[in-house]
């Protein structure tokens, strides 16, 4: 889909195993690694299938089946957030003897197949262990695949490439709602028809990915920079299959934590992800104050994915350039201002569009920047855990504000609750300022 060439030149990996992986030939400029366009095109067909049963599910839950928003709350954070207790498994898991794709073979594999049995259950307790698995999937396969973007990738350019992948990545979001819209009116069995088609959408990305994705990538660039944790802390350079590099462990990859720059991203991705209100939420209020009628609520979705999808490679080349701290903290402070305007008291026609495209610029600022920015802080051999560490935190973050935003919600509204978020959001937004990474995001 897009193949960006770099102003600056690096040095280049020459060998035929790093050409199969994705890295650019001598004499070539800086391009995409094919590894990331294979990627990106698995998830954008993955991401069709996802969203189509993400932008129907809150009206089906809550509509169709009467739950109320602290009950949504409990799905929601389970949906978002279970899959924090795999994360640190599924990194690990490809860390030893590299086996990244076979991991999310195995995550993409699982997650399509939980799509058809959303058809058979319509209690709380069974949709909670469906979505529970679903995210599962999502948890074994996001680690892993984002150490397959940066390995393929140079280290001056892991920001672009991020970007990249994300933009195929919303494309799929973008049309997932737009499938699901016309599904749901077209069919007589709307959400059943929804949930069929996504699972056989599902199938094919896991096709594509056995297919398309190369089974071993090497660490494109330069030799990489290991640095020992401990007392007598001190840095070498070892090429990306050097003997010297660390070996893939479970205390190797909780040592990782012993780093300041990926503790400090750590732990700034945690408390932001604190009082980060879900998509769905946010969504929810927006139909409620504008009086949205429930066939046109799964085209919500489509104003974030609009503003992710154009401004994900420019925001990956800008992090790059100024620096991924700036960007990161930007990104949330778009999502305060999408917070405001919806407490607002304000009727223009405006203001969804506005609401959405500052939600989707948050999403553009962060997502693949905070990657990016942790991988340069994590050996190529623990390169999945390190990613994992800082995605479970941040996971396990929202899974919690997504349970206290509905509990608050059923307590005392819509708009106390959102006051709430909003406030949190400034406090996290200061306090990681303070607790800014000495390395990684700058």
């Amino acid at each position: 889909m897009y193949v960006s060439e770099s102003r600056a030149s690096t040095p280049a990996v020459a060998s035929p195993a790093a050409a199969r992986g994705g890295i650019r030939r001598p004499g070539r400029r800086s391009a995409v690694a094919s590894t990331v366009l294979a990627l990106g095109a698995v998830s954008l067909i993955t991401d069709v299938s996802s969203e189509m049963v993400t932008a129907v599910l809150p009206l089906y839950l809550v509509t169709g089946l009467g739950l109320s928003p602290l009950g949504f709350g409990l799905l929601d954070g389970v949906y978002n957030g279970f899959s924090a207790l795999v994360r640190l498994v599924g990194g690990h898991l490809a860390d030893r003897g590299g086996r990244h794709k076979r991991v999310a073979v195995l995550g993409y594999g699982l997650s399509a197949l939980c799509k058809p049995l959303l058809l058979a259950v319509h209690t709380l307790p069974l949709i909670g262990a469906v979505l529970a698995a679903d995210r599962t999937g999502k948890g074994l396969r996001t680690a892993p695949r984002d150490a397959l973007i940066s390995l393929s990738s140079e280290p001056g350019a892991r920001g672009r490439a991020f970007g990249v992948h994300r933009a195929m990545d919303t494309t799929g979001a973008l049309l997932g709602p737009l499938v699901a819209f016309l599904i749901l009116r077209r069919a007589a069995e709307g959400y059943d028809a929804v949930f069929t088609v996504s699972f056989c959408v599902a199938a094919v990305g896991v096709l594509v990915l056995l297919l398309f994705v190369p089974a071993r990538v090497r660490e494109a660039g330069p030799a990489s920079r290991v640095r020992e944790a401990g007392p007598a802390s001190r840095v070498r350079e070892t090429g990306p299959a050097g003997k010297d590099a660390p070996r893939a462990s479970l205390r190797a990859a909780v040592g990782l934590l012993g780093r300041r720059e990926l503790r400090g991203l750590a732990l700034c991705a945690m408390a932001l992800g604190l009082a980060t209100v879900s998509d769905s939420f946010v969504y929810l209020m927006l139909q409620r104050r504008l009086g949205v009628p429930d066939r046109w609520f799964a085209l919500l979705p489509l104003g974030t994915a609009a503003a992710f999808l154009l401004l994900a490679v420019p925001l990956g080349r800008w992090a790059d350039r100024v620096g991924r701290w700036r960007v990161f903290v930007g990104g949330h402070l778009a999502l305060l201002l999408a917070y405001g305007l919806l407490l607002a008291h304000l009727r223009a026609g405006a203001l969804p569009y506005a609401v959405l495209a500052l939600h989707g610029t948050f999403y553009a600022a962060t997502d693949g920047v905070l990657m990016a920015a942790a991988a340069g802080s994590v050996p190529a051999a623990l390169r999945s855990s390190g990613l994992a560490l800082v995605q479970t935190g941040q996971a396990a973050a929202r899974f919690f504000c997504s349970i206290a935003f509905g509990a608050a919600w059923t307590a005392f509204g819509d708009r106390s609750a959102l006051t709430g978020a909003a406030v949190a959001l400034l406090a996290s937004v200061l306090l990681s300022v303070r607790l800014r990474p000495a390395e990684g995001l700058t």
